[in-house]
């Protein structure tokens, strides 16, 4: 019997493991990226950095650097801040009384006396970081492992699908989509996943001809080999890749850049398109997940090793980027958009409309907060059910 229970502990204990380590690199690696943004250019403004901290909450562990900056690691792994002289907090609320009563010398690195344009370049410093950090991650896959050069073969045409009503045959090579080159099969399933409903044109390759279709998505639930439900536009299309089609193209450094900065567009624009999507209602609001869902998928890209892992980094170093640049309080776009008023206004906003946009900010965060939690639990459940 005990060798049951400790049979049972060790496979939890394992699973433990499996999930929440390779969350803590992903997450690690993106927040300390965006915290170096905001650390790096308050540093060359000449502005006092009293925290740089990995987490919320009690510090585990830390160190004080040659300038005083506090380096810690904290309780809460779910982000981090930079916090600099003369804030209040940890959002970098202004600290009003301490403001004013701060000597010509203090007020030269307070962050708070610092122009207009040094203020939103610390701020808008983070996103920027996290939009490179996953720029210099794509490129290293590309350098290292190439690009994917299996090219866009329909092996099989399902019945009923949108791909036989276009009148695509096996043996078909699609080249070009609505004007879009299409150098492999994931180009087209990009397009054809965020187009759903729309009728697109395709160039195709059939022996020596090139005949031109026309086809129209159908919106459809598909599940991925570890039963994650996703949603979007699907011909009914097959490609049976065999070792032969499985080949990458080597790309000198700066292609592998360049691919890099269309990588992570691409990422921008699907993140766009599907947050358009859940307003209008053509999109579910379902997909939107929050912590236990990126520690889920975290733990499923480990198993299919470190690149794979590294570039789900990538991508949610990018997500991260784009969310702190909504313009809401607390967040790096809500301080954006206080500085821009500033500077139509010439004057900085009242301590009470700051305070009102911070609260509004608050309830805000909290709410997405709720909310991803939500679906990261029912999420879940219906996997379970």
């Amino acid at each position: 019997m005990a060798d049951f229970f400790q049979h049972g502990f060790n496979t939890i204990g394992h699973g433990l493991i499996g999930y929440i380590v390779p969350a803590l690199f992903v997450l690690t690696i993106v927040v300390f990226f965006h915290e170096l943004g905001h650390f790096l250019v308050a540093r060359w403004a000449g502005v006092r950095v009293l925290a740089f901290s990995l987490g919320f909450g009690p510090e585990l562990v830390g160190f004080n650097d040659r300038k005083g900056t506090r380096w810690k690691i904290s309780a809460v792994p779910l982000g981090g801040y930079v916090k600099f002289f003369g804030d209040d907090s940890e959002a970098s609320t202004p600290a009003a009384g301490a403001l004013a009563a701060m000597s010509p010398d203090e007020r030269k690195v307070s962050f708070h006396h610092q122009s207009v344009a040094a203020r939103a370049a610390i701020v808008a410093a983070g996103p920027v970081a996290n939009f490179l950090l996953a720029i210099v991650i794509f490129a290293g896959l590309f350098t290292i492992f190439g690009k994917p050069t299996a090219a866009a073969r329909v092996d099989q045409v399902e019945a009923g699908s949108a791909a036989q009503a276009a009148g695509f045959q096996p043996g078909d090579v699609v080249t070009v989509i609505d004007g879009s080159k299409i150098e492999n099969f994931t180009d087209m399933q990009r397009i054809v996943s965020t187009r759903a409903g729309e009728a697109l044109t395709f160039t195709v390759k059939r022996g020596d001809s090139v005949v031109t279709l026309r086809g129209t998505p159908a919106l459809k639930e598909t599940k991925d080999e570890f039963g994650n439900v996703h949603r979007g536009g699907v011909l009914g299309i097959r490609f049976e890749a065999t070792a032969s089609d499985v080949l990458s193209e080597r790309v000198d450094p700066l292609t592998a850049v360049w691919l890099g900065c269309k990588e992570t567009w691409f990422v921008v624009d699907r993140t766009l398109s599907y947050i358009g999507g859940v307003f209008v209602g053509r999109e579910a609001a379902d997909q939107i997940g929050g912590p236990i869902r990126i520690v889920e998928i975290s733990g499923q890209v480990a198993t299919r090793g470190l690149p794979s892992l590294i570039q789900l980094a990538a991508i949610l170093s990018v997500s991260i980027g784009m969310l702190n640049l909504f313009p809401v309080p607390l967040l790096d776009g809500g301080h954006l958009l206080f500085y821009a008023v500033e500077a139509v206004r010439g004057k900085p906003l009242s301590d009470r409309a700051l305070e009102v946009g911070f609260r509004i900010g608050l309830a805000l965060v909290l709410m997405l907060m709720i909310f991803v939690f939500y679906n990261d639990i029912a999420g879940i459940l219906h996997r379970k059910i």
